[in-house]
């Protein structure tokens, strides 16, 4: 078989770590990614979007890894990886420089994101993007590609993310334990917002927000560039802790309640509506209605609201947002996170999920998935491609082989 170019996303999360595989089926600035491949394993060694135990989060990655690899028939050595958590902090600055041959190049185009980045950064922060929104040439503002026009005076104004280098560092040397290189690293709702928005909602002006297991991510976009972003370090498990303290039962079988029965809006429960609570300690199961486990989740995610809220006034673009808000990541799969959204924002808000894609993409047909796939589009889009080897035995080989020594050992 030839050797096809492939690009691999890989999220690590702070509840799940999910490896995607794309094969780019068209390249170009809108690249065409079919998906063919998806692993994921439970993430243990995460707290707040941060790494805080290397040997588990080696493990999860080596396991999401290797799944992907036997869907897709790839022996995975390059990754794309996203960084999120508290200590990500971004600001606009702005840039000028003079035009040296009267035409600008991409030399002058260069100089000037050098001098819009030429500020102040402390020494345990490293710039992670320089994300350019607009140029201007002499006084004509809103222009988005300026090579090759005329003029004496380019401006450039970009968006700066820092965060800091012990955090990146930790993700760098987890994924190189785990024997892959980091191609780049991309902030996760940068990457999530490849996936779920459109071009269209970006000029009008829009929010994505990633609600995650540790963090909540926000991307504001207006004009087609990004104006701010920000980390909360709230999220799915803090309303996963509210019901296992609010329902007495232990944490995984509260993570369980969540994702089948929670509801995010009370109202939107029927009264006579139960659920079976498992108790703590070998005690009997208790019968609960279900409207009692909506009251216990409601609140946190009107507090985690009114925190993105607090964060999109300070971004001072609230009246500019006629695209409305897109919620996306595992917490957004949760009954009644639009209405409530659209009634503490009074804005429009829809569920983002992963767009533009081939392949497999029912599999990855989620919000849950969005951080992934947007690191996938990511990754096509800095064309950096990989190579990757195909699998000498692809799963077919694999699962028949194993099949074979199972029946020579009963026999």
């Amino acid at each position: 078989m030839s050797k096809k170019d492939f690009v691999v996303g890989l999220d690590i999360g702070t509840t799940k770590i999910c490896c995607i595989v794309g094969e780019i089926a068209e390249g170009g600035p809108n690249p065409v990614i079919d998906i063919v491949g998806i692993g994921t394993a439970p993430s243990t060694g995460l707290r707040k979007g941060c790494v805080i135990n290397i040997e588990s989060t080696v493990e999860s990655i080596t396991k999401a890894v290797e799944e992907a690899e036997l869907m897709a028939g790839v022996e995975i050595s390059s990754v794309y990886t996203g960084i999120a958590g508290g200590h990500i902090k971004s600001f606009n600055s702005t840039g000028i420089v003079a035009v040296k041959d009267r035409e600008i190049s991409e030399n002058d185009v260069q100089r000037v994101i050098d001098a819009a980045k030429a500020v102040a950064i402390p020494l345990d922060r490293e710039v992670i993007h320089i994300i350019p929104q607009e140029y201007i040439i002499d006084d004509q503002d809103g222009i988005r590609d300026p090579i090759g026009m005329s003029g004496v005076r380019l401006e450039a104004k970009v968006h700066i993310v820092t965060g800091a280098v012990s955090s990146a560092q930790n993700i760098i040397k987890c994924a190189n334990k785990a024997g892959l290189n980091v191609a780049e690293i991309c902030l996760e709702p940068i990457a999530s917002s490849e996936a779920t928005l459109l071009q269209d909602e970006k000029e009008l002006g829009v929010v994505l927000v990633d609600i995650g297991g540790g963090t909540s991510d926000i991307a504001v976009f207006k004009d087609g560039a990004v104006v701010y972003t920000g980390v909360l370090a709230i999220g799915g498990n803090h309303i996963t802790n509210d019901i296992s303290v609010g329902l007495r039962t232990p944490q995984h079988e509260a993570e369980k309640i969540k994702i089948r029965y929670g509801c995010a809006l009370s109202s939107l429960v029927k009264p006579d509506e139960t659920i079976e609570v498992p108790g703590v300690g070998g005690r009997k199961p208790r019968v609960v209605a279900r409207r009692f486990l909506a009251e216990i989740i409601e609140p946190r995610v009107e507090e985690i609201f009114s925190l993105i809220q607090r964060e999109i006034m300070k971004s001072g673009y609230q009246d500019l947002l006629s695209g409305g808000i897109v919620i996306t990541g595992g917490s957004a799969l949760l009954e009644g996170m639009p209405e409530l959204a659209e009634y503490i924002f009074e804005m429009p808000v829809k569920r983002g999920i992963p767009q533009g894609i081939g392949g497999l993409r029912d599999v990855v047909n989620s919000p849950k998935y969005a951080t992934g796939v947007g690191l996938l589009k990511f990754g096509a889009r800095k064309g950096i491609r990989s190579k990757f080897p195909i699998r000498e035995k692809n799963i077919y080989d694999k699962v028949r082989g194993s099949m074979k020594s199972w029946i020579k050992d009963l026999f």
